[in-house]
């Protein structure tokens, strides 16, 4: 198809598509004469994910080119290529270091990785950009005295165990091709379906708990 094709078929203006060419958020189409260029069903394919991440994820260009950079990586596994597309994508707070706090939850979090049984979680420890998210939001729990008791954290680990075996069995449902894009996708795109569907749960189990 052509660009304007592209441009219909998408809901994307051209000039949004000539500037994403231009950033490398998307790859060139087939040169067919000098100026004008052929573009697949990739194309479309991407652009759409392209969208998501800037317009629903509000990701940063530079950062979305990082995201998509790994997820297109072929030098690398399967396994590594999702994990390299997910460790760039933006992240919470780092934690704070030279802190009690910081140093509580980072025991914390281990204890909770190991009784888990997630040996990648601890053997990258640091390293992986959630696990200090992770370390810096319990710090920041213990902090300010709220709770969060290491059989709570478990609690939620579970079930964030269970949600992933459910977001892999999707991915899976995708071509090979498409399946670094669809983890990249599900994970900006569903967290905020994740948190809706927490809150509107809380919603209805305070309703039957306290509801006079």
């Amino acid at each position: 198809m052509r660009l304007a094709e592209l441009s219909e078929r998408s809901g994307v203006p051209t000039a949004t598509i000539k500037y994403y060419l231009r950033e490398r958020l998307l790859p060139p189409g087939e040169r067919i004469t000098a100026t004008k260029a052929e573009y697949g069903e990739e194309h479309l394919r991407r652009l759409r994910l392209v969208r998501s991440l800037i317009q629903v994820g509000r990701m940063p260009v530079a950062t979305a080119r990082e995201v998509l950079a790994a997820a297109d990586d072929e030098s690398l596994g399967q396994n590594a290529r999702m994990g390299a597309a997910v460790w760039a994508l933006p992240h919470g707070p780092e934690p704070e270091e030279d802190d009690a706090h910081t140093a509580r939850a980072r025991e914390q979090v281990d204890t909770v990785l190991r009784r888990m049984d997630w040996p990648h979680g601890q053997e990258l420890g640091d390293n992986a950009p959630a696990y200090r998210t992770l370390v810096a939001a319990i710090a920041s729990l213990d902090r300010l005295g709220y709770p969060h008791e290491t059989e709570h954290l478990l609690v939620h680990a579970r079930l964030a165990g269970e949600l992933a075996v459910a977001d892999l069995d999707l991915v899976e449902t995708y071509d090979t091709p498409e399946q670094i894009e669809a983890v990249v996708a599900l994970t900006v795109l569903y967290e905020p379906v994740l948190l809706s569907l927490r809150r509107l749960a809380q919603t209805e189990e305070s309703s039957r708990r306290f509801k006079k």
